[in-house]
This record gives structure tokens, sequence and C-alpha cells, in this order.
């Protein structure tokens, strides 16, 4: 570990994370808490610490600061390591250990500064401050918000949400897929704003996707009941249970979800259920941030079921699909395009 006057940095094998211009360990030496955390601290020193920790509540709070980024940058290092196992001797598309790092470093990255601006405000009471995550292509990631609701991001989707709700609703933002689990509470309805249209509820399950430049809109209920209204509408349409509602032909579509084990996603996993093979290429795409150049036109007709952990990688996939399906592809690793024949 580092230290200088305006940063802490914790090294942690091949992962740096670098606190900068935050000042979380008042009254206590930095290099103490950490050997703490790891476990490395004499009988003397532990005593040090918990006094310290006992005399009072922000101490604690400062502490499990530090704690939770510790942990991040272990988990970090774990995944990397495995990562660096598994590709040794593989020169699969985007799933060599060197991309791997830099799609969990930029993950690691936005939890960092996420955690900073949240933990910053919430010392100062009364001030509401904004933040957003951006995930990157190929990736998933959960937050938690300040009052107890979970939501799961997936790959290149924006999220802005408050660091505390004020006034009388929970209002966030959404451009990409996310999957909400909402806390309840019938006296502030938790609102998603969602490019021209607001999802409005209390406490329930439900998946939502929004691309403001491409005009897609799609909610898809799974427990409780949600409102879908024009942005500036008192009024709108309720959906119920296993029902999802989708835009199409600049119309709102209400039918029933077709498949539950899309929403695997939350878990990393990517499933088709029967999809034709441009869909399962939209997807695939999507995931990965790649571009895939489809040169045989009977394989238009080929449909597509299964389940694959994303982190197994996209050429995993086209040659499990090879063993139902015939065709053969080609890999330009510089343009990071995929030409199927």
């Amino acid at each position: 570990m580092i230290r200088n006057d305006k940063s802490l940095i914790i090294k942690e094998g091949n992962i740096v994370v670098s606190l900068i211009k935050i000042n979380l360990l008042k009254e206590m030496d930095p290099e103490l808490l950490i050997k703490y955390i790891s476990g490395n601290c004499s009988d003397q020193e532990k005593v040090i610490i918990t006094n310290w920790l006992d005399s009072d509540s922000e101490h604690m709070k400062e502490f499990m600061a530090l704690r939770k980024l510790y942990d991040i940058t272990i988990w970090q290092n774990t995944v990397i390591k495995d990562t660096k196992r598994k590709a040794s001797g593989s020169t699969r598309l985007l799933n060599t250990w060197y991309f791997e790092v830099l799609k969990y470093a930029a993950v690691l990255l936005v939890i960092i500064s996420t955690y900073y601006f949240f933990y910053t405000a919430s010392r100062h009471e009364n001030q509401v401050v904004m933040q957003t995550i951006e995930v990157p292509a190929g990736q998933q990631t959960k937050v938690t918000l300040v009052d107890g609701t979970t939501v799961w991001l997936n790959a290149k989707t924006k999220f802005t949400y408050p660091n505390c709700f004020s006034g009388n609703t929970r209002n966030v933002t959404l451009d990409g897929e996310g999957f909400f689990d909402v806390s309840h509470d019938t006296s502030k309805p938790f609102i998603v704003n969602a490019n021209k249209y607001d999802i409005k509820v209390w406490g329930t399950k439900f998946n939502l996707i929004v691309n403001s430049e491409k005009g897609i809109f799609e909610t898809s209920l799974l427990e409780g009941a949600v409102e879908i209204l024009h942005t500036g509408d008192k009024k709108g349409i309720f959906i119920k249970p296993n029902e999802r509602i989708f835009l199409e032909d600049n119309q709102l579509v209400i039918t029933p979800i077709p498949c539950m084990n899309y929403f695997l996603w939350k878990d990393g996993i990517i499933s088709f259920d029967n999809e034709s093979f441009p869909q399962m290429v939209q997807k695939v795409e999507h995931y990965f941030d790649l571009k895939i150049e489809i040169k045989n036109d009977k394989i238009l007709n080929y449909r597509c079921t299964g389940k694959f952990r994303i982190k197994d990688g996209i050429e995993h996939i086209l040659k499990v699909l090879q063993l139902s399906n015939k065709f053969s592809y080609t890999i330009d690793y510089k343009l990071n395009i995929i030409t199927i024949k």
C-alpha cells in the first residue's frame, strides 16, 4: 500500500485502487486499518482499532467504506487470476485475459466512483447528489439504492439515480436494460424515467428495456403491478404479472411473457428460446460489443435454443450452435468482426 497527502492506494496483486482526495480515515492510520482488514494485525493493534471504532459511530462508517473497497479489490484480483487460467492456450474472441481485465477494471472504476459519490453526499444531510452508472459491453452489475431497491443493469446500460430520495416520489432514469426489485412504499411511488415513458410502481419486480436512439421500449412484469404513462400524463396503462408491454408501430401492445428464461441475463446467462438466427445475432452483438456479418442466406431460417454463460465467450456459443446448424465462421480480430458463411 502507498500513501501520500492526497490519496490512499491499495495494491493487491495486479489491481491498484486509488482513493483520490477521499478523506475517510481521519484520526486513524489507514495502513493500520488495512492490516486489520487483511488479518495481519497484532493483538495490541486490534485493541487500538477496536477502541477507535467504538468511540464514534462515524468511525464505523469510515471503516466500512474502506472495507468495501478492499473487498472489491480482492474480488477483482481473484477474477483476473481465474480468467488468466481459463484463457491460457486459447484465442477465443474477446475472451482472453487481457480483454477480461479491461472489462472488469471498467466495472471496478464504476463501483468505486459510485460509492465515493454516495458516501460523500451521505455526510451532508438534505443534499441530493445524482449519480450515474454506465455498464460496459459484455458485463452486468447490481446496485442497491438507499430505499432498499435492488437494480440489475445489463450490458451497455446507463442508469442515473440520487443518493437519497426527497419529495413524494423516488425517481431514477434508465437507458438500456434493467431488472428492478422495488422496495414497497405506498406513500412514495418509485418512478423510472424511460425516454418518452414513465414506469410507476410502489413495490414490484419487473424488467425494463429502453433504447432512446432506436425507439425501443418494453416492460415485462413478474410480480406486483406497474403503470405505464406517457411522460407528463397523470393516468396510464396497467399490466398484470406475467405480461409485457412494448412499443410496436408507435403503439403500445400487451402480450404474455413468452419465456421467463430471458431474465437470466441478470445471473450472467444469455438464453435463446426458439429464436431466429438474426434475433440471436442481434443479442450476441449487443452483449459482446462486436459485429456479425451473415453471408449464408440458408442460415437465416435456423432457430436457436439454449442457455450460455456470458463469461464463456462468443466462440463457445457459435461452436455449440454449429452442432445443430451447418455454418462456418471467420474472425477478424483487428476489426472485431465475425463473418458467418
